[in-house]
């Protein structure tokens, strides 16, 4: 499935940034507030490690276990305190990331595509967990290469991530305590002329714009109020504050 390709295909490219890193980069602050770098990709390992587990239907016991987490704490509160458990040095935190990316993928690839697995707030299908996944690893790739200087150009993968974010619009409105109204997107790909649009073509609000702003955005890498999208009808401008792509 193409989604898998995709997620692989992301991964290897912050392999690829990840191995040319120095030690004095490693432990440079990210973008990710109170993370280094290293913080960064321990926090990607154990969120795959997390998917490896719900893929083959383990309990896990270990700070890991992000589907597990205690009930007093919020999704970010047991990721901080899981890094905080579990930091080591670079190069064994970047072996356990390569160990629990290749597994996360293989066992995505394995699992039943309409079964869906546990995770953080809600069980997800096989390919809608790649996709969130997908979108976490641009997002935390951001975090370390804006910081440090390193080019991370958009690609065609940020498809998955604004059809994710314009399909979790719904949840997101209902979060707020609102009735999900029709919300349409035409975005401009990365490749500056190619239009990739979602939701039903005669709704009366929309978000326009480019896609990588538009992803930016749905990832909290960037306020809505600087995207320079554009927005339209009686529900675009909550549309676009509400903008995610994962669950709290």
């Amino acid at each position: 499935m193409a989604i898998f390709d995709d997620l692989e295909a992301e991964q290897r490219r912050l392999a690829n940034i990840l191995a040319g890193l120095d030690e004095g980069q490693w432990a440079s602050p990210s973008a990710a507030a109170g993370w280094t770098v290293a913080d960064v990709v321990l926090h990607l390992a154990q969120s795959e490690e997390a998917v490896v587990a719900s893929a083959v239907g383990l309990t896990v016991g270990s700070p890991a276990g992000l589907a597990d987490r205690p009930a007093d704490l919020t999704v970010d509160q047991f990721a901080e305190q899981s890094v905080r458990a579990e930091r080591a040095e670079a190069g064994q935190v970047l072996r356990r990331w390569r160990t629990a990316s290749t597994a996360a993928v293989a066992a995505l690839r394995a699992a039943d595509p309409q079964q869906p697995l546990r995770w953080v707030e809600a069980p997800l299908k096989p390919a809608t967990l790649a996709t969130t996944r997908l979108a976490e690893h641009w997002a935390h790739g951001l975090d370390i290469t804006g910081p440090l200087g390193i080019a991370f150009p958009d690609t065609p993968r940020l498809r998955n991530i604004a059809w994710l974010a314009h399909r979790t619009l719904p949840y997101a409105f209902a979060l707020a305590g609102q009735q999900p109204p029709e919300v349409s997107c035409e975005l401009t790909a990365p490749d500056g002329t190619s239009l990739w649009r979602y939701g039903p073509p005669g709704a009366d609000s929309a978000i326009t714009g480019p896609a990588g702003a538009f992803c930016r955005v749905a990832v909290r890498r960037l306020a809505a109020d600087q995207s320079g999208l554009h927005v339209t009808g009686p529900h675009g401008a909550a549309a676009l504050g509400f903008l995610r792509t994962y669950a709290v």
